[in-house]
Order: structure tokens, then C-alpha cells, then sequence
């Protein structure tokens, strides 16, 4: 038998010692998925990622790592890195105040490029962008709506990423030094 779990149920299962903190887990529809394994070039690509948007973006954007976004009672979601405005907070994220959500994928990149990205799209998160660990090909999402995104780019990893939520930063996924 099934069970549909709520964002509170988990949360106070996380906060009693049930599930194990560091458990990496996502609840979607009720359902918790369980989340694949990070490989090396995913936390290499990621941490390098961080690193120029801490020193490029305008300091009243903010960018958090695997921080819980919670879309609804009964779904939640860590993307990789998550925008969002200074005056907003990181306590009031939501897909309203969330400004772009980015996904790296590596073992991960159909279940990203689908299934999350829809759910993205769904709740009305403003742009997702799903980074190819290995080929550094980004897909970009934007406009979104219940049927999904209505705009999706493909970005080769010599082109710059643009990116709406600040002046162009000129990012070229080839120029990250990825080791």
C-alpha cells in the first residue's frame, strides 16, 4: 500500500530523528523520492558554478545551495542552486520569490529534464536550467505555465548562458575551472 505524506509529516520526521537529516530525499505529490547519488564531476561543476555567482551576480540576488524549496503541501524540492532577491529572504522562498532554479545532472539529467522541470513549470517557478555535468550543455526553461515551459533553449557549453534575473554576466560553461 501507498502512503501520501505531507511537506509537515516529513519535516517532523526529519526534526524527531526518524528520517535521518542528511537523507536525500524529495517529496513530490505525497510520494518521497529518493535522490540519486552525487558524482564528483556534479559537485565539481556545482561548487564552481557557486563560486562565480558569488563574485558576478548584483549583491540584492542571492543564490543558495540544495536548499529545501517547498512548492506545496505535499511536494518539495532541493535544486542544486536557487535565485532569489536579498528583500525577499531565504525564509520566504516559494516559486513566487524564486527566480531561476538550476539542476546539474549527471546520473540524474532525464528525471531533471522531465519530470522536475515540469513541476518547475507547474507551480509558476520563473526559469529552470538544467546543466549537463559531463557535455556542459545547458537547457534553459522559461515562461512558464501548466502544460510546462513555453520557451526552451539549448545552450552548447562555448555560448554564454543568459540569464534574465541580472545584466548579462558573460558565464560560458567551457570557462568554469572545473577540478
Amino acid at each position: 500500500m501507498r502512503r501520501r505524506w505531507s511537506v509537515a509529516e516529513i519535516e517532523a520526521m526529519l526534526r524527531a530523528g526518524v528520517i535521518p537529516e542528511n537523507e536525500r530525499i524529495e517529496l513530490i505529490g505525497g510520494e518521497v523520492v529518493p535522490m540519486s547519488p552525487k558524482g564528483i564531476r556534479h559537485e565539481v561543476v556545482k561548487v564552481n558554478l557557486t563560486r562565480y555567482f558569488d563574485r558576478h551576480l548584483p549583491e540584492e540576488i542571492l543564490v543558495a545551495q540544495e536548499t529545501t524549496l517547498r512548492l506545496d503541501q505535499d511536494t518539495f524540492v532541493e535544486p542544486d542552486l536557487i535565485f532569489y532577491r536579498r528583500a525577499d529572504g531565504l525564509a520566504n522562498l516559494s516559486p513566487e520569490t524564486a527566480l531561476l532554479v538550476v539542476e546539474v545532472a549527471d546520473a540524474s539529467l532525464a528525471y531533471d529534464l522531465h519530470r522536475k522541470v515540469r513541476l518547475y513549470a507547474a507551480f509558476g517557478v520563473r526559469a529552470a536550467i538544467v546543466i549537463e555535468a559531463q557535455s556542459l550543455v545547458a537547457h534553459l526553461h522559461r515562461s512558464p505555465g501548466p502544460e510546462g515551459y513555453r520557451e526552451r533553449l539549448t545552450i552548447g557549453p562555448d555560448e554564454p548562458l543568459p540569464f534574465d534575473i541580472a545584466p548579462p554576466l558573460g558565464l560560458r560553461l567551457r570557462d568554469l575551472p572545473l577540478v
